[in-house]
Formats: C-alpha cells, structure tokens, sequence
C-alpha cells in the first residue's frame, strides 16, 4: 500500500473509532438510574403506584419495598436487600416513618442521594419520639389506635380528616381498608448514623400535611440542607399529586 493509501486509511479509521467513541458517549445514561422506595406506617407498597409507571418510562429501575413495619430494624433490613438488588448506583426515597427507615439504610455504599416526601429525619441516635417530640403533635396523631398486640392503626377519621384529606372519597376508603399496622415499639428505636450528612438530599413537604406538620418538616429540611419544594398536599402527595412528585425524584435522579 502506497504511502498516501496508508494516510488515507489511517485517518479513516481514527474518524470512524471517534464516531464509534461518541456514540458510545451519547447512549451511556447519565445520573443514577435505580430507584429505591420505601413506604411509611400504616401502607405498603402500593403506595407508590401512581408514579411507578412514570419513573419506569423515564428508563429507571424501579423497587417499592414491602416493609412489614415489625420493628425499625426489620424494615431497614428489608429495604438494604432491595437495595442490594439493584445492579450500580441508588437514589432511596422515604415516606413519612420511611424517612427514619431511609437515613439509617442510606449508609449503604450503594445509595448516593436521598429523597424524603412528607418524612421523619432524624439525626443520629434519634428515634421517632425524638424527631417529633420537640414541636406540638401532629393532628393526626390523636386518631393513632393500639391493639393488644402493640400494633399501631390509624382511625378511619384519621385517614379520612388527617392523613389523605386531599383524595377522593373512594381512595380513602380503600386507605383504611388496606393500611398495614405499625408496630409502636418502632417509635421508641434510635437510627445509629444519619445518612443525610454524607449524601446530598431533597425533601418535598406537604403544607396541608398533618401527620408530618409543614413546621417540623421545614425544620428537618433546613437540619439536612436538602433541596426542598413544598406542595400544597396532604400527607400522601405521591398519591395526590403523582406527577409532581414523580418529577422531583427524577430531577433529583439526573442530577446525581
């Protein structure tokens, strides 16, 4: 081959491979694409099943933990094997008592941010008590109902009044009809070390919210130095307002 061929065919091949690495480039996904969710008291994980489908068909992986809000230990183990299901990179999201259960799981090496929606942050060794014995209960709280077994329930006038005031009726009632008890001695558990000081976080706060009061969970935010926006929701704003709470945790996705 002459001498010019062999530039020729050198240069043509550098432009090819610089094509082939571009395009490589262009198709491997940015930010972290494995999401983890985990419900609060008194649900499961069909709570988060308004938003499931869109956070699928953004191209996340998706796992809705089931925990069985036995004990804060129980559901922090069961949350750590979704986790370890996941192939790369996690972005954990908590609900309300899910919160508690989020920041204690969120050390995992695997988990790099963390997204709380209308949750309980606690600091380290705090417990539920601690968190939200320094502001006035929560409305809702006076329609917590304990059995003889130390289970947790919520009233149907709590659900109703207090807990998803903002849904149709008919959602409602399948709220009460489903919800999972919680078990108190949960309340009385101390996290170890708060994921939130390693790890950046967001925070969505309902302002109608009145199991997680819109004062305490600003106080939260502002603890953890979190990306917030407030929605003007009750408690269950993934339920009430799907699209928007869907948005955050996809932004908050790209962004890692």
């Amino acid at each position: 081959m002459s001498t010019i061929k062999q530039i020729v065919a050198a240069t043509v091949l550098t432009a090819a491979s610089v094509a082939s690495n571009t395009a490589d480039a262009q198709s491997i996904p940015k930010g972290v694409k494995n999401i983890v969710l985990v419900h609060g008291a008194f649900a499961d994980g069909s709570s988060w099943s308004k938003i499931i489908p869109t956070l699928q068909n953004s191209g996340l992986n998706v796992i809705a933990v089931q925990n069985p809000l036995v004990s804060l230990e129980e559901d922090v183990a069961a949350t750590q094997r979704a986790i370890a299901l996941m192939d790369g990179p996690v972005l954990l999201v908590g609900h309300s008592y899910g919160g508690m259960v989020v920041t204690e799981a969120g050390n995992d090496p695997k988990v790099v941010g963390l997204v709380y929606v209308c949750a309980l942050i606690p600091n380290d060794g705090q417990s539920v008590v601690d968190v939200t014995s320094a502001f006035p209960p929560a409305a809702g709280s006076a329609e917590f109902r304990q059995d003889a077994a130390g289970f947790l329930s919520l009233s149907p006038k709590g659900i109703n009044e207090h807990f998803a005031q903002d849904l149709p009726a008919k959602e409602r009632g399948i709220l009460v009809a489903t919800q999972t008890p919680w078990a108190a001695k949960a309340t009385a558990t101390k996290i170890s070390t708060a994921a939130w000081k390693n790890k950046p976080s967001w925070c969505i706060i309902g302002t109608e919210d009145q199991m997680v009061p819109p004062a305490l969970a600003r106080a939260e935010a502002k603890m953890i130095k979190a990306t917030t926006t407030e929605l003007r929701s009750s408690h269950v704003p993934m339920v009430s307002m799907p699209d928007k709470v869907a948005k955050i945790i996809i932004e908050a996705a790209k962004g890692l």
